[in-house]
C-alpha cells in the first residue's frame, strides 16, 4: 500500500571520495547540473555530503578569510555567530578536500522507507535530499523531492485497485462489498454504505493514507450511527 524510496529513488549517483579536491567538485557539480554529492571511502560508506553552500563559502569569505578587507554585513555576521556550524562554515572556507568541506554526518534512509518518512526526514534536517544507504551503510542512491513526487503521477486505475485490494479487501475484517471506488486526478471518491458508521470513516482515513491520493472525497452512507 505504501510506496518505498526503493521504488522512486536515483540509483546512478555521482559520488566523490574523501580525498577529491575542491575544483573536481565544482566541475562535477556543474557538468551534472546537481546540487550536492554524497561523499564516499574506499569501501563505499558514506561519510558526508558536499554541496553547493558548502563550496561557496570559499568563495563568500574569500576576503575576510584572506585578510584582504571584506566585512560582512552586521546581519550575515549575527547568523552565522548564532549559527551552531560556524566553526563548520569557516572549516568549509578554507577546506581543499572533500573530507574538509562536507557536512557529516550525511541525513540518510535506507531504500525501505516510505516516502511519507522520507518526505518527513527533509523537513525535519531542512534538506532536498536523502541519501539511501544499504545495512552495511554503503551508498545505494539518491532520493529528491522531485523523486518523492512520482507517486503523484501514479494512475487513477492503480489507486482505485490499491484502495480496493489492501484497504478494503485486506485490512478492514469488515463487510466492503457495498463500497465502490473511484478515482480522478489522483481525488478518490468512496460510494456505498457499510454495517457502522465508525467502519467508514477509518475506511475513509485509510484510502487517504495511500500513495498517489490527493483527496477523498465521503459519500458513504452507514446502516447503524455507533459514534453517538
Amino acid at each position: 500500500m505504501y510506496v518505498t524510496v526503493n521504488e522512486v529513488m536515483t540509483r546512478e549517483v555521482v559520488s566523490v571520495h574523501e580525498h577529491t579536491p575542491f575544483k573536481d567538485i565544482a566541475e562535477a557539480l556543474i557538468e551534472r547540473g546537481i546540487g550536492s554529492v554524497p561523499v564516499v571511502d574506499d569501501a563505499g560508506h558514506v561519510l558526508g555530503v558536499v554541496s553547493e553552500a558548502d563550496l561557496l563559502c570559499k568563495e563568500e569569505f574569500r576576503e575576510l578569510y584572506y585578510q584582504e578587507g571584506y566585512k560582512p554585513p552586521l546581519k550575515t555576521r549575527l547568523r552565522h555567530r548564532l549559527s551552531p556550524d560556524s566553526a563548520g562554515r569557516r572549516r568549509k572556507a578554507t577546506g581543499d578536500t572533500a573530507a574538509e568541506l562536507m557536512t557529516a554526518p550525511a541525513v540518510t534512509v535506507p531504500a525501505t522507507t516510505s516516502v511519507v518518512r522520507a518526505a518527513r526526514a527533509m523537513d525535519e534536517h531542512g534538506v532536498k535530499r536523502l541519501v539511501v544507504t544499504g545495512d552495511d551503510g554503503t551508498l545505494r542512491g539518491i532520493v529528491s523531492r522531485r523523486d518523492l513526487l512520482k507517486v503523484f503521477a501514479r494512475s487513477d486505475a492503480d489507486i482505485a485497485r490499491t484502495i480496493r485490494e489492501d484497504v478494503l479487501e485486506r485490512s478492514l475484517w469488515i463487510e466492503t462489498l457495498g463500497i465502490r471506488v473511484e478515482a480522478d486526478h489522483g481525488v478518490v471518491t468512496l460510494t456505498g454504505w457499510m454495517d457502522r458508521r465508525s467502519d467508514a470513516r477509518i475506511a475513509v482515513r485509510m484510502a487517504g493514507r495511500v500513495d498517489g491520493v490527493v483527496d477523498v472525497i465521503d459519500q458513504l452512507s452507514w446502516k447503524h450511527d455507533d459514534t453517538r
